[in-house]
């Protein structure tokens, strides 16, 4: 962690890197053992290689930008000034089944760590396990619930084993990276926020201490991230791992009143430079004058800071999380962050502010800031409707469904994301219209009714949660559970899915059911269904249905943003590639953002959509070169200063 408030410390950069050295010189430090990080605690500061030294940093998530763009959005990084980026590495991303990993492609995290170290910036490394992040379940694996009791971030035995298993399998790969090693990490946090849950054990925090000591050494700086509330710093922290807080603009003021004692041995992990979105609320935004304002209060304390987000990225598929405040707030798929460096990557107002406070405390690198990436607006593309879901379960669950005399959660199928099919029948007449209805937070997160394949309407976690029907016995009765995404904050991360209860008609409780996990993204990836052959499909706009386009790139693949004027809500593919969740009913994002990285030069580029609710009377997409929030423009970006 880091700190001098003196201008003349020189900052990293591909000159002094190590990594950048013939090998002789870097050998002959390494055995004296002049590369390393610590605290000095008597003259109140941090120290690189011997000499004051402290950070300026921004927050990327490299799970949520495909990785051919890493090195722009890391050169821009750079540019702004930052002497280093702050890094997660969310656990269900690489092991998605147990013992499963999966470290290629966009998953490489070694890679990634390569390109920070080949353009000069250092690491502040943060591989939790628990990382929040508004990621599915704060990047713990889902398969940890199969085991219905575990207790998560605690000393329970199970949750260990899984968490050491994995701690063996990662912090190998890490440990050449380190700034001791010749690498350029120069910190690593245990867990995260802590001190925020409930469970309050630090028995878990000296059991992860050890096990990060173990794998990677005596000399690393380990640390740990609370909020400022003294309750969470009692419960987050532990001796023998460095404190440090986090909060946005406006805070530092209050802090200083209160005589925290603020200086160059002080850092604010997560100075927060926007804020995140969720489904059905207003787009967040914070001004680029109170940013700028509280970084340089900072500054010129001499403190270290972290900037989060300073370039947010996009939740693709289904690895946005959720909150739970009062009830369940799913998070967008865009994780703008109103950050400085927008989705797409490009430089924004807030981007030239800050870079202008820290040039105010140290030099920045020679040359122009890098443009934003070129955009393109495809235009309109007509979709045609290519067969109802439920019409389709023998290509979406061809090892057939499961049965349960009463419903089995996502997790007890061992379904980690996604969406299932809940297959029953009326067990008798219903001539005047009965009352479907679902228990209390049992329905999680959506249901989609349909009732002899007629789409009834929906049902939802902490919203409605009865319809009324009419029908014949024997007639089927279908819910597609969508999983929204799991809590990833507070005491609610043991977030299971599907249906935890069961339905009753006139409180009479239904049973008998046929349990259909999909896997959709399996048959889209294999090209379906558009090397399937037509298929015949009633007609309607109504209910969970598949919707097949294609269109051409004029000679170029630019990234772009699709809108979808008349639709729903639902799930969209190009190429193969989950894009995420749309819903522009509930906003406030109104557009997915398309990389130009997944679009095809020279050969149609395929689109799938799951249409959930109402599809409009003529399917249309239209990609354009900018993203809408709110119904309104994005916030405005600069390509140069």
């Amino acid at each position: 962690m880091l700190v001098s408030t003196s201008p003349s410390v020189p900052r990293p950069g591909p000159i002094e890197r190590p990594a950048a050295m013939g090998l002789p010189a870097l050998a002959l430090l390494l055995v004296a053992g002049l590369l390393h990080t610590q605290l000095d605690y008597k003259e109140d500061c941090f120290r690189k290689d011997g000499a004051p030294f402290r950070y300026i940093s921004g927050s990327i998530h490299y799970a949520r930008v495909p990785r051919p763009a890493w090195r722009d959005r890391l050169l821009k990084m750079y540019m702004s000034g930052l002497s280093a980026v702050q890094v997660y590495i969310p656990w269900n991303y690489h092991e998605p089944l147990p013992g499963l990993y999966d470290f290629a492609g966009d998953r490489d995290v070694e890679a990634f760590l390569d390109l920070t170290a080949e353009l000069g910036l250092l690491v502040i490394l943060r591989p939790g396990p628990y990382i929040c992040a508004e990621w599915e379940m704060g990047g713990l694996p889902a398969w940890l619930l199969w085991k219905p009791d575990i207790v998560l971030r605690s000393s329970d035995p199970a949750y260990l084993s899984a968490v050491d298993s994995w701690l063996r399998v990662l912090l190998p790969k890490i440990k050449p990276h380190l700034y001791q090693h010749g690498g350029n990490i120069i910190s690593v946090q245990v867990e995260n926020e802590y001190g925020s849950y409930y469970a309050c054990d630090h028995g878990y925090l000296q059991h992860l201490l050890g096990s990060f000591r173990a794998l990677l050494g005596n000399e690393v700086v380990l640390f740990t991230t609370d909020s400022t509330r003294a309750e969470e710093l009692r419960c987050g922290t532990l001796q023998g791992l460095y404190a440090t807080i986090d909060f946005g603009p406006g805070t530092l003021m209050r802090e200083k009143e209160e005589e925290r004692g603020w200086g160059p041995c002080s850092v604010n992990s997560e100075y927060y430079t926007g804020w995140l979105d969720y489904w059905g609320e207003a787009h967040a935004s914070t001004s680029s004058a109170q940013v700028a304002q509280g970084l340089e209060e900072m500054l010129q304390l001499g403190a270290s800071v972290n900037m989060y987000m300073f370039h947010g990225g996009t939740s693709f598929a289904y690895w946005s999380g959720a909150d739970f405040k009062d009830q369940y707030k799913p998070v967008t798929t865009s994780y703008d962050y109103d950050a400085p460096l927008s989705e797409a990557g490009d430089p924004t107002e807030k981007l030239f502010a800050i870079r202008t406070i820290i040039s105010k405390f140290q030099p920045l690198p020679v040359g122009p800031m890098p443009p934003a990436t070129p955009k393109y607006a495809y235009g309109w593309v007509a979709l045609r409707k290519y067969a109802n879901l439920l019409d389709v379960l023998d290509v979406l669950c061809p090892s057939g469904p499961i049965q349960s005399q009463f419903p089995l959660t996502f997790e007890a199928i061992k379904q980690a994301h996604g969406f299932m099919v809940y297959h029953t029948q009326l067990p008798r007449d219903v001539l005047d219209p009965a009352t479907l209805e679902a228990h209390p937070h049992s329905v999680c997160d959506r249901g989609y009714v349909m009732l002899q394949k007629e789409y009834q309407g929906t049902l939802e976690r902490d919203g409605q949660r009865e319809l009324h029907v009419t029908g014949r016995a024997g007639d089927t009765l279908d819910v597609l559970l969508e999983n929204m995404g799991r809590i990833n904050f507070g005491a609610n991360i043991s977030d299971f899915k599907g249906l935890l209860g069961n339905l009753s008609l006139d409180s009479s409780p239904l049973s008998n059911w046929l349990i259909y996990p999909l896997a959709i993204d399996t048959a889209v990836q294999q090209g379906w269904p558009h090397t399937a052959l037509p298929k015949s499909t009633r007609g309607g706009r109504a209910g969970p249905a598949f919707y097949t386009g294609t269109f051409e790139t004029p000679g170029i693949a630019w990234d772009t943003f699709v809108k979808f004027p008349g639709w729903s809500k639902g799930q969209l593919w190009i190429n193969g590639f989950n894009l995420g969740r749309y819903w522009p009913r509930r906003g406030p994002q109104q557009t997915l953002f398309v990389p130009g990285s997944v679009l095809h030069i020279g050969r149609p580029n395929n689109i799938t959509v799951l249409e959930l609710e109402w599809a409009p009377a003529t399917p249309l997409l239209l990609f354009l070169d900018r993203p809408l929030f709110n119904r309104t423009l994005s916030r405005s970006t600069k390509a140069t200063e």
